[in-house]
């Protein structure tokens, strides 16, 4: 019975494979890559004469006894696209997959994008919080960005040069303009780091085509507004409700901000509606 390792590979410079990576792809009777062509440059670049397979999203499900049989007979080696197997990609399911048949799975430290962009953002990493890439769907997106927009941690996240403009509008309308760096092409010949404001990114990228892959590191919520109590949950609703803002947009709005049940919310705007009958009679 072989060994399952999850090999963390460069995400952009090839001198940043370990050598303990080095030979575990050396050794591994197979390697099971999400990308093919990025995994032969590698080997190649290497000389490892290792048999690769195929293992991406779209294939994942019909490979995966594939896989699991291999282990059977030796060790395979799961690498990404770049960086580390299993974050953002789909190496959770033969993770999972292996873990429940018995298999011994191991890791192998490497590049990782999100903690690298971390530690280069300048912005507060003793707690962080990961979202991969943001949905495609601007009301998807926001959605989520709302359900973290109380949390003091920073925040890490993938995007896409067509979509990077639009997510940082979002970002800037959910979360504020908070302090972020944009992180682009990281180890590569043309990597680079914008710091600034979300509002000075968008300004910056309006004026700047995005290109490459894109990793952006966003500052946490800060400490006044990382918590809503009641009195502050009931003050902001007034303040909708009394810019004449219907009572169930004025919830939605403020069950987003807040992080609380638009149910709640929602009950505690009647209650506001109630008191100003009262001061009107």
């Amino acid at each position: 019975m072989g060994t399952l390792y999850l090999v963390g590979t460069p995400i952009g410079n090839l001198e940043d494979l370990s050598l303990r990576a080095l030979r575990v792809l050396e050794e591994a009777a197979l390697i099971a890559a999400e990308d093919t062509r990025r995994a032969r440059i590698l080997t190649q670049h290497y000389q490892i004469e290792a048999s690769i397979t195929s293992y991406f999203e779209g294939n994942k499900l019909t490979k995966l006894d594939l896989v699991l049989d291999a282990l059977d007979a030796g060790d395979v080696a799961l690498i990404s696209e770049a960086g580390m197997p299993g974050l953002s990609d789909p190496g959770y399911e033969l993770i999972r997959a292996a873990i429940e048949r018995g298999f011994h799975v191991t890791a192998i430290p490497g590049p990782s994008a999100p903690v690298t962009a971390l530690v280069l953002s300048g912005l507060p990493s003793d707690s962080f919080l990961y979202l991969g890439f943001l949905p495609r769907r601007q009301q998807e997106r926001r959605k989520l960005l709302s359900q973290v927009a109380r949390h003091p941690y920073t925040l890490i996240l993938f995007e896409v040069p067509h979509r990077l403009r639009k997510s940082l509008a979002d970002v800037e309308t959910v979360l504020g303009d908070r302090p972020v760096a944009v992180c682009r092409e990281l180890t590569k010949l043309y990597e680079e780091v914008w710091r600034g404001t979300v509002s000075g990114a968008r300004a910056y990228f309006d004026e700047v085509k995005p290109r490459g892959e894109f990793t952006l590191v966003i500052g946490g919520a800060p400490e006044e507004e990382a918590y809503w109590d009641v009195e502050r949950v009931e003050r902001t609703l007034g303040e909708l409700l009394a810019q004449g803002v219907k009572r169930s947009d004025a919830a939605r709005r403020v069950a987003a901000l807040s992080g609380w049940p638009r149910s709640e919310v929602y009950a505690l705007g009647l209650g506001l509606d109630g008191e100003r009958d009262s001061e009107g009679d």
